[in-house]
């Protein structure tokens, strides 16, 4: 799953839907989150397709913007 970066989310709150969603530690939300400020996007959750369907869904009620990418088995784009 991909999160982009926007104008109208904080850090924190990035941060803390990293944390409470995405099972991220304090260090690794802080890095997605100042990567995807600087980068525009960054890859945030990798899982079985299922799981990153909740997941995306969270964080779209969350006021996020992220994609889900979904990958064959040789890690190519479908």
């Amino acid at each position: 799953m991909i999160l982009h970066n926007d104008n109208h989310n904080t850090f924190d709150h990035v941060i803390n839907c990293l944390i409470d969603v995405c099972g991220h530690n304090y260090y690794q939300a802080v890095q997605c989150a100042t990567v995807t400020h600087g980068a525009k996007r960054c890859s945030i959750f990798v899982d079985t397709y299922e799981s990153c369907e909740s997941v995306y869904e969270e964080l779209l009620k969350e006021g996020l913007s992220v994609t889900v990418i979904k990958l064959d088995r040789n890690d190519k784009m479908v």
